[in-house]
């Protein structure tokens, strides 16, 4: 049975990946999460259990701890979702997203390179690309970097690193981007689970500027197929994106969303916009189709549908989360860990 250490496996794309993995993979899997304010590991009640599945709590820019796990596991691969995501809080604060997301990765790809991984799939995004006009076709794979966040930058960078090992020490690594995510257990700070948050709690949805930023949308589980699809298919030294073919504007998902929950529009209160917002993000995922066999799957339609649906079903994942009573018992259990120096 073959082993795959995937990094952040408790976050919203990480924990959705390990439960696909579990389910149609015969893999064992080993989740390195630092449980830091996304990381939720009621995101894996139900599959905890399972005896391909292990929990370490640590951190990727921890050398030492990576390495023993890589050893202790006979790790084959790594599935690197582990990352500081929300462009917010880059805005706010840039040198949390260069800790984890830049020297995060070079740690990893050092023990990686070290030990002698079979397979390395890095976990991108598509605001590396920067911003599109109404008019621009939608990013390739070939589009140039440009990124305007402090959150794309330390993407990029990170992005660059792991083409920079391919080249030089032969190393085993893909990358691929993607375009929005959402589905269930994503945290509700992202625009979809924010809004349907606050409109079951009856409170303003914020939206920027005029909503009429575009953005394309993938069902979580599309990306993750897409992702097992590039670990176990792609060519070394590629980047394949991964998109739902969904541009909407964001004001028109809000609308969406109050309509499938019944909720006035009123409940929409337009906010001054963030600095450097960009303005469109399109992926053109055509390569995945053609070289993976891989092809989105899931509507926005149906699958704003299932996600609101998720959200009504499991109010208590919500209360928990937007109360912060989940960080309180991770902070009891891991205590010791903090003790030693290691961040939560």
């Amino acid at each position: 049975m073959k082993t795959v250490l995937v990094t952040g496996g408790a976050g919203f794309i990480g924990s959705n990946l390990v439960r696909w993995i579990l389910h149609h993979r015969d893999w064992r899997v080993v989740n390195l999460d630092a449980l830091t304010y996304a990381g939720n590991l009621e995101n894996l009640r139900d599959v905890e259990q399972d005896p391909r599945y292990v929990f370490v709590h640590g951190r990727i820019e921890d050398a030492q701890l990576v390495t023993r796990l890589l050893e202790e596991y006979a790790v084959e691969g790594i599935i690197h979702c582990a990352a500081e995501s929300h462009v917010d809080r880059s805005i706010l604060s840039a040198a949390p997203f260069y800790e984890t997301n830049v020297r995060g990765t070079l740690v990893l790809l050092e023990a990686a390179r070290a030990y002698g991984i079979k397979r390395f799939l890095h976990v991108s995004t598509d605001e590396v690309y920067g911003s599109l006009g109404p008019d621009d076709p939608p990013f390739t794979e070939e589009s140039p970097l440009k990124p305007n966040s402090p959150y794309a930058a330390s993407k990029a960078a990170a992005d660059c690193m792991v083409r920079a090992f391919v080249h030089t020490y032969n190393m085993p690594a893909i990358i691929a981007r993607c375009s929005n995510n959402y589905g269930p257990y994503q945290f509700p700070e992202k625009l979809i689970p924010l809004m349907i948050t606050n409109a079951l709690a009856d409170e303003p949805l914020p939206v920027y500027g005029d909503g009429h930023q575009v953005r394309d949308w993938i069902y979580v589980e599309d990306h993750c197929r897409g992702l097992v699809a590039a670990y176990e298919q792609g060519v070394v030294g590629e980047v394949y994106n991964f998109g739902g073919r969904s541009e909407r504007r964001n004001i028109d998902v809000v609308r969406a969303i109050l309509q499938l929950l019944g909720k006035p529009e009123s409940l929409i209160r337009h906010v001054p916009d963030r600095p450097g917002h960009d303005r469109r993000y399109a992926i053109d995922c055509t390569k995945a189709e053609r070289e993976l066999g891989w092809t989105p799957t899931v509507t926005f339609e149906e699958g704003l549908a299932w996600t609101v649906e998720w959200y009504l079903h499991n109010r208590a994942w919500i209360e928990s989360v937007r109360s912060g009573e989940y960080r309180r018992y991770y902070e009891q259990q891991y205590s010791w860990r903090l003790q030693e120096g290691a961040q939560v």
